[in-house]
Parts: structure tokens; sequence; C-alpha cells
């Protein structure tokens, strides 16, 4: 113990790295569990809409979304989502909605405002439609 607060002394900017690290990674892990929002893998998505009569939203641009989407996916943009005009969901407030964006990251704001919006169920595809794909998937192109 007495090394490791020698250590902290002489190496107090590290130290203060480290722990700032720590808290990081406790909250980020926190938030995680705590979250209403699921992140799923493209097989656990496809499940859980199958089975559950559920929805894909996509979020990505309309020439995103025309280059190649999902199946049934609805789009709604993020911005629309986060204007709050989604009456194009309002039928799917109980089901699953799994939002999808090109790689994941914008899908979860678009998630937790829906989350907030009082959709009941509601998750994201992670790594978006790049995982999609990368699981071999097919895309719909129009």
């Amino acid at each position: 113990m007495d090394q490791l607060l020698a250590f902290a002394m002489d190496h107090y900017f590290m130290s203060l790295l480290w722990v700032i690290l720590l808290i990081a990674i406790i909250v980020s892990y926190l938030k995680g569990v705590t979250s209403k929002v699921k992140l799923l893998e493209p097989q656990q998505a496809t499940l859980l809409t199958n089975r559950n009569d559920g929805v894909f939203v996509d979020i990505r641009s309309t020439d995103e979304y025309r280059k190649g989407h999902i199946q049934d996916a609805i789009h709604v943009t993020a911005d629309k989502i986060r204007k709050n005009e989604v009456q194009a969901l309002e039928k799917y407030k109980s089901a699953p909605i799994v939002v999808v964006c090109a790689t994941g990251m914008t899908a979860r704001s678009a998630a937790a405002a829906l989350s907030k919006a009082g959709f009941e169920n509601v998750a994201v595809l992670r790594g978006g439609i790049s995982a999609w794909q990368g699981a071999s998937f097919p895309l719909v192109k129009k």
C-alpha cells in the first residue's frame, strides 16, 4: 500500500488519469445497465421483430434509405424524431421498435427520444446497417 501511495505521489498526473478513466468506465457501464433502450445484434433484432410483430425504423437520410434499407423498415429521419413528429409510428407504441442508422451511433439518441415519447419497447441495432450487411442480411433497394 505504501508503494502505491508513493507511486501516486510521484506520478500524480498519471494517477489522476487512471482515476478519471475508472470513473468514466463505471458511469458508462451504469448508463448501459439502467437504460430503457437495448442494444441488439442483427440476429437478435430480426428475432425480436419477427416474433413480436415489431418494426425497424430507419433514421438515415432519404438518399441513404433509397440506396438500401431493411425490408418493411419505416423511414423516419432523426430530425423528425427529435421534433416528436412520429405519427407514422403511433400504432407501434407497445410493439418492439428497432432503430437503425448507418453505424449504430446516432440511433441511440433517436431511440432515447422515442422511449421518452412513450414508446415501450425500443432498441438499437448495434452497428447499424453496416452490421446488418456484415451479417449478410439482405437490403431492399428502391
